[in-house]
C-alpha cells in the first residue's frame, strides 16, 4: 500500500556533493503530522525491514515498542517532554526503541548495541518513505517514565529514542515556534566529517 507522499509539496533544494539515490535527500523529520491511522499491515512492514538491519554477532539487539491503541497512543506521548508533545499528538503511531545492554551469547556487555538499534532504525525509517510516509526520532523524552510506563526493565535495556510515524500533515496546525522550523535542513561538507587516511593529515 502506497500513501500520498503529501512532503512532497515542502521546498526541498538538498544539493548532494557525490551521486546519491534521492532517497535520501527526501527523507527528512517533519513534526507537522496527520493523524490519518496506519494499517497494522503497514506498520509491520517498518519493523520487517528494522530485522534485516546488521549486528554485532547477529544479536539483533533492538527492541521497538510501538503504539497500537488511542489508550497507548496517549501513554506513550505522556512519556515525551512538552514541546514534542505539541506536535507528536497528531501523529498516528509513536514508539520507543531500546537496545538490549548485553549478548545474549555470553552475557557480556554489548559495547556495539546502540549503535546497531541505529541501523535498525535506519531500516525502519526507509521503508517508510519507500511508501510515502514519514518518521521522526525524538530524544525529547522523559526517561523515568519510560521504563515506568512501558515496563521495560532498566537493567536489561537501554532507551535510544522515541519515533513518531504517520503521513505528512498540515503545517499549518503546528505552533507558529515550530513552524518555522518545518522544512528538510541541511548537512555539513563531506570534508568535515569523511576523511581519506589518518585523523589531521
Amino acid at each position: 500500500m502506497d500513501f500520498e507522499d503529501k512532503g512532497k509539496l515542502i521546498n526541498n533544494d538538498r544539493e548532494p556533493e557525490a551521486v546519491v539515490d534521492p532517497m535520501f535527500l527526501n527523507r527528512w523529520s517533519p513534526r507537522a503530522f496527520s493523524p490519518e491511522p496506519i494499517p497494522s499491515e503497514v506498520l509491520l512492514t517498518f519493523f520487517e525491514a528494522a530485522r534485516w538491519a546488521p549486528s554485532c554477532y547477529n544479536e539483533q539487539p533492538w527492541l521497538f515498542l510501538y503504539s497500537g491503541s488511542e489508550k497507548e497512543r496517549f501513554e506513550f506521548l505522556s512519556i515525551l517532554v512538552e514541546g514534542n508533545q505539541a506536535w507528536a499528538k497528531n501523529a498516528p503511531v509513536l514508539a520507543f526503541a531500546f537496545a538490549r545492554r548485553t549478548f545474549k551469547r555470553n552475557q557480556k556487555p554489548n559495547r556495539w548495541a546502540a549503535f546497531d538499534t541505529g541501523a535498525a532504525w535506519m531500516s525502519l525509517t526507509v521503508q517508510a518513505r519507500l511508501l510515502g510516509l514519514y518518521t521522526h526520532g525524538m530524544a525529547g523524552y522523559h526517561r523515568d517514565k519510560a521504563y515506568e510506563i512501558l515496563g521495560v526493565p532498566e537493567e536489561e535495556y537501554e532507551v535510544i529514542c522515541a519515533i513518531a510515524i504517520g503521513q505528512y500533515g498540515d503545517s499549518a496546525d503546528l505552533p507558529e515556534e515550530i513552524r518555522a522550523m518545518e522544512a528538510p535542513n541541511d548537512r555539513k561538507p563531506l570534508a568535515e566529517f569523511a576523511i581519506r587516511g589518518k585523523f589531521g593529515g
